[in-house]
């Protein structure tokens, strides 16, 4: 179940090491293009992962986990052959429906298979592949993408994913199904929602802010969410209850989930080519260039409670906050002539606040919710988490597009992240701020 987890938050980011070969290669992707490739996994993957659960539920976990596994190969191989930017980006939703069916199913199965008393430790385990599998995914992406083609990085996917569903088969046991109503419409309304206020978001560069295609996503956005929130509150059985976020301190912790996950992922996209073009890095290096964000997340994740009880709650979200956004602040400040030691060096501060805010806020959306709903808990956590990575990649590329120029195309690339990072990190201060406060007012 470990291996299922690293394999599909693995490829989120795997992909950012191709945007150099993407840019470069046959298909000759636009700069919004690009965006699309690295964004369609993630946010199918956030919008399917509670009904990837439900439908879990409905009609048995490991079937549903050995389905979602086949859709994921049978995606990546798509994209590993696509002849244009259609098909590639059909394989990477093809990919993301998989992806959200494989990763709530795998926790359902663990906690069916162990017993009681060793619950939690499963779920700490199984949490703390989401931030191993991103350093697998950089690491062995870069070394798949040492062959020269990006297309060798989905192509390698294939026979990983089979082999996790041969293991699957013969080792997970089957559990018991719930009649649990699906409601595909409200799943596709959320599709469409996050969808069209990516295109508004993506788009605006290159469209402009005020044409068509750009105000119809925006538009087409609110009102999607609107019909979805409406659904699900005539709804028996939601996949999502909308007024779960009523409660403020599951409220305020989705948002900080979302924000970390934003900062973090839009640094994921801009570290692969910042490296590789201003650094001259390698692919492989590129992929090991990262691994200082993820020291802290290995070695400091168990002390993190520790550190909480000690000074409290809102001290520790605060701190999070700050050396994230300090963090992504401190990195808009490099250069082709930085060092890479003062590089790697603000990479640890932002791997310190991400230390600090995943088990902390993760903590508060499972203690807002009743037991019997532990479920929706982990589906929120997952939720949050993809939806903030496309949102970073979304937003970072926009104003990457916006803000580039000069003549030299490294200067301009340079400038364009540096400014994206500073947009980011103050964005991460600025909500960072008012989760803190709405905590520290709860707590009053």
């Amino acid at each position: 179940m470990c291996a299922c987890v690293a394999l599909v938050v693995g490829m989120v980011a795997a992909v950012n090491l191709a945007v150099p070969m993407l840019a470069a290669g046959e298909l000759h992707p636009s700069a919004a293009t690009l965006v699309w490739i690295v964004d369609t996994y993630v946010i199918v993957f956030a919008c399917l992962v509670i009904p990837g659960g439900a439908a879990g539920d409905r009609y048995g976990r490991k079937g549903v986990l050995l389905a979602g596994l086949g859709l994921f190969a049978a995606g990546a191989l798509l994209s590993a052959l696509a002849p244009d930017v259609v098909l590639l980006l059909a394989g990477r939703a093809l990919t993301g429906v998989g992806a959200a069916a494989v990763l709530p199913n795998s926790l359902a199965v663990l906690l069916h298979a162990v017993p009681p008393e060793k619950k939690g430790a499963t779920i700490a385990t199984w949490a703390s592949m989401t931030g191993i599998g991103g350093v697998l995914g950089n690491v062995g992406g870069g070394l798949v993408l040492t062959t020269g083609s990006w297309r060798w990085l989905f192509a390698a996917a294939v026979p990983i994913a089979l082999a996790e569903a041969a293991l699957v088969a013969r080792t997970a046991p089957v559990s018991s199904r719930h009649d649990r109503r699906l409601d595909p419409v409200a799943a596709l309304l959320l599709v469409g929602a996050s969808v069209a206020l990516l295109v508004g978001i993506v788009q605006g560069p290159e469209a402009g802010w005020g044409s068509v295609v750009v105000v119809t996503g925006f538009a087409g956005a609110a009102v999607l969410f609107t019909a979805w929130v409406l659904r699900e509150l005539k709804a028996e059985h939601p996949l999502l209850d909308p007024r779960l976020f009523r409660i403020p301190g599951l409220r305020s912790a989705c948002l900080g989930l979302t924000t970390v996950f934003f900062g973090m992922f839009a640094l994921f996209y801009v570290n692969a080519s910042f490296l590789q073009y201003a650094k001259g890095f390698g692919v492989l290096g590129t992929g090991l260039g990262i691994v200082p964000l993820t020291v802290p997340i290995i070695l400091g994740g168990r002390h993190v409670g520790r550190l909480t009880r000690r000074i409290g709650l809102d001290a520790t979200v605060a701190l999070a906050f700050a050396s994230v956004g300090g963090g992504l602040l401190g990195l808009s400040t490099s250069d082709a002539r930085t060092p890479y030691a003062a590089y790697a060096a603000w990479l640890v501060v932002t791997g310190i606040g991400v230390t600090l805010a995943l088990p902390a806020l993760s903590g508060v959306i499972t203690g807002s919710l009743p037991p019997e709903q532990a479920g929706v808990g982990t589906g929120l956590q997952a939720t949050t988490r993809e939806f903030g990575s496309a949102l970073g990649v979304a937003v970072i590329g926009t104003v990457m597009t916006a803000t580039s120029r000069g003549s030299d195309a490294v200067t301009a690339f340079v400038e364009g992240a540096d400014t994206g990072l500073r947009v980011v990190g103050v964005v991460v201060l600025v909500l960072g701020a008012l989760v803190v406060g709405e905590s520290w007012r709860r707590t009053r």
